[in-house]
């Protein structure tokens, strides 16, 4: 989409909703100006609403983002004047659908806000709930406990880039140069067909169980003592050379370790139950009446033709059986 601002507008309007509590523009400033419509500071702080709270910093200190948000409102509040001067807003149906719309949003909104007041009301109880967490952590240590993790170095020959023979081939001269003395990571970033390698040198650290590739983890947590070598090992990506780097076996965290985990789930599902105890308060309200006859009258009814009935297959006769003696 062509842009509709320069760089150093963009970077301004960036950088004054990035200071938005402090510079408090004003609510009418115009920010974009067409033949049809204006975008207003107002404007641009609605469309931020549209993001979760904690991700509008990260959003505005993009210049780029910025001006894909503006032409996209640019866009929208276009086609909506262009969908008013023909009248389009006027149609009951789609007045009626734009109603229906609205009360999704606010639906959305009120269920959002009563989240909010949910975590609020949950973090007002800090007492409580640590007296809570920690008889969650005696109940079930293990859940809590640290799995084994290992740090490793890895090269990679896509078997997409080269035959299978040629991806092998290459995985066993590179090992040998590595047994031969060259150095892993340097190796790593010439020859991997890893992407990350150009900045990691091949490195993974804390892999755990359950999270790579099944061969790739089986001939991982296989090495046995830092600074060994695998064999060419073949996972859905290509052959890998892994070399264990280190190694840390499982242990039981502390709840002070654990405490904050414990908190985070707890939190969560009370503002879950909120959010379902008051969607389930509607459905399950006896003062709701239905007319199911009406309802029933809003379905469709499809003649099906009868099913055909398969041919019948021809019976045998069965032999005549014979009278003993015959």
């Amino acid at each position: 989409m062509t842009s509709i601002l320069s760089p150093r507008v963009v970077v301004a309007v960036a950088l004054t909703s990035i200071a938005l509590s402090v510079l408090a523009a004003a609510a009418d400033d115009v920010l974009v100006r067409s033949p049809e419509m204006v975008i207003t500071r107002a404007d641009w702080d609605a469309e931020l609403t549209r993001l979760p709270e904690q991700q509008r910093m990260a959003f505005t200190s993009s210049p780029q983002r910025v001006q894909v948000a503006l032409n996209n409102v640019l866009v929208n509040r276009t086609l909506a004047a262009r969908a008013r001067e023909k009248g389009l807003d006027k149609d009951p149906l789609w007045e009626r659908r734009v109603a229906l719309e609205t009360e999704r949003f606010l639906a959305a909104l009120y269920l959002d806000r009563l989240e909010t007041e949910a975590g609020t009301e949950f973090d007002s109880a800090s007492e409580r709930n640590l007296a809570r967490a920690r008889e969650l952590y005696l109940i079930n240590p293990a859940k809590y406990s640290a799995p084994e993790q290992i740090d490793v170095v890895h090269i990679l020959f896509d078997t997409t880039k080269r035959s299978s023979e040629a991806a092998l081939a290459a995985a066993k001269e590179t090992r040998a140069k590595i047994v031969a003395g060259a150095d892993m990571g340097a190796l790593a970033k010439e020859v991997s067909d890893d992407a990350s390698a150009a900045k990691n040198a091949g490195r993974i650290p804390a892999v755990t169980r359950g999270k790579t590739d099944p061969a790739f983890e089986q001939a991982a947590f296989a090495l046995k003592n830092p600074g060994d070598l695998s064999e060419p090992v073949l996972s859905r990506y290509g052959y890998h050379i892994i070399k264990l780097e280190a190694r840390k076996p499982a242990r039981q965290r502390t709840f002070d370790e654990a405490r904050r985990e414990i908190l985070g789930e707890m939190k969560q599902k009370y503002i879950t139950e909120a959010r379902e105890a008051a969607v389930k308060g509607i459905r399950s309200d006896t003062r709701i009446q239905v007319d199911q006859d009406a309802v029933e009258s809003l379905v469709v009814k499809v003649e099906i033709p009868p099913t055909q009935v398969a041919p019948t297959l021809p019976t045998t006769t069965p032999p005549r059986r014979r009278a003993p003696g015959q």
